[in-house]
């Protein structure tokens, strides 16, 4: 199995940033797909970015730009910068891990291992 904790959420103005740490224990991290997920109270969980074992990336329409997903396989952590901040970012995100995934890294049911959550506020 993979474990993973997320750390580094918090409450932050518009137009500032955070960065998010997804730390994980267990298998081989390098061998995994990881992902950022968040869901906001009341809606579903929305995909914000992956990067496959292979160091592809894609990220969700609505933070292009603005966020940066990376990995430090050497460490089995996932990061994910945040900059430029909007009062619609506020979610709990979570990272994901899987294999075999192919195309659609965007879809949280194929993912098998999930933290448990960090929250990011930001205010307007």
């Amino acid at each position: 199995q993979l474990q993973l904790v997320e750390s580094g959420g918090g409450l932050v103005q518009a137009g500032g940033s955070l960065r998010l740490s997804c730390a994980a224990s267990g298998r081989a991290f390098s061998g995994y797909s990881m992902a950022w997920f968040r869901q906001a109270p009341g809606k579903e969980r929305d995909f914000v970015g992956a990067i496959t074992w292979r160091g592809r990336i894609i990220y969700g329409d609505s933070v292009k730009g603005r966020f940066t997903i990376s990995r430090d396989n050497a460490k089995s952590t996932l990061y994910l910068q945040m900059n430029s901040l909007k009062p619609e970012d506020t979610a709990v995100y979570y990272c994901a891990g899987g294999v075999g995934l192919g195309i659609d890294l965007y879809k949280p049911t194929l993912y098998d291992y999930w933290g448990q959550g960090t929250q990011v506020t930001v205010s307007s």
